[in-house]
């Protein structure tokens, strides 16, 4: 699935790699993530999965969205249809995508809003804290969130809000699960009120 409206972040990542100044072998040493795998997805010659990007991301002090919201250039109005592209792989450190979770951005370029769609079964492994707000809602199935030291079950239908700074993970529940995240990009000043 290396169509045109796959998510490119090949582009992003060299990008953010050339401004901290570091060589794909201080990138590799940092994401325990190989330099040719790693020179592949710069080149858009392989797609990493979610949680490589991830990895890739937390070497550059970024985050995974960010790099995602750079891969494209910035529209002022886009559909991105149900078939566009597979999204990437959620699991495994490898760009096969061959697991079953998957994610998908919703909304490319660089925007102050980012939102994606996760399917498949996704594991609490990562704690996140974004700057910003994020909103989660459940289209279908079951996910547990742990925020702040409290779990709060959500099934369909069901949306959590969580303000900025606020440490979190999550998990699905039940097969089947489809989840949309919306969030504020950190890229955003929000001024209070």
């Amino acid at each position: 699935m290396d169509g045109a409206n796959t998510p490119r972040v090949g582009a992003a990542v060299r990008r953010r790699r050339r401004a901290l100044e570091l060589t794909l072998a201080d990138l590799a040493g940092r994401s325990g993530l190989s330099s040719p795998f790693l020179s592949q997805i710069e080149n858009d010659r392989a797609r990493p999965s979610m949680r490589s990007l991830q990895r890739i991301a937390d070497a550059l002090d970024t985050t995974a969205v960010q790099l995602l919201a750079a891969s494209d250039e910035t529209r002022t109005v886009e559909v991105v249809r149900a078939g566009d592209g597979g999204g990437l792989a959620a699991g495994g450190t490898g760009g096969d995508g061959a697991g079953a979770a998957r994610v998908r951005p919703l909304v490319r370029g660089r925007h102050q809003l980012h939102a994606l769609e996760f399917t498949g079964e996704q594991e609490a492994d990562r704690e996140f804290r974004h700057r910003n707000d994020e909103l989660m809602y459940v289209a279908e199935g079951a996910v547990e969130v742990e925020a702040e030291g409290r779990i709060h079950r959500l099934g369909r239908g069901d949306s959590l809000l969580m303000s900025g700074g606020v440490r979190h993970r999550w998990r699905t529940a039940e097969p089947g699960t489809r989840v949309l995240v919306v969030a504020v990009g950190d890229h955003v000043e929000v001024l209070g009120g």
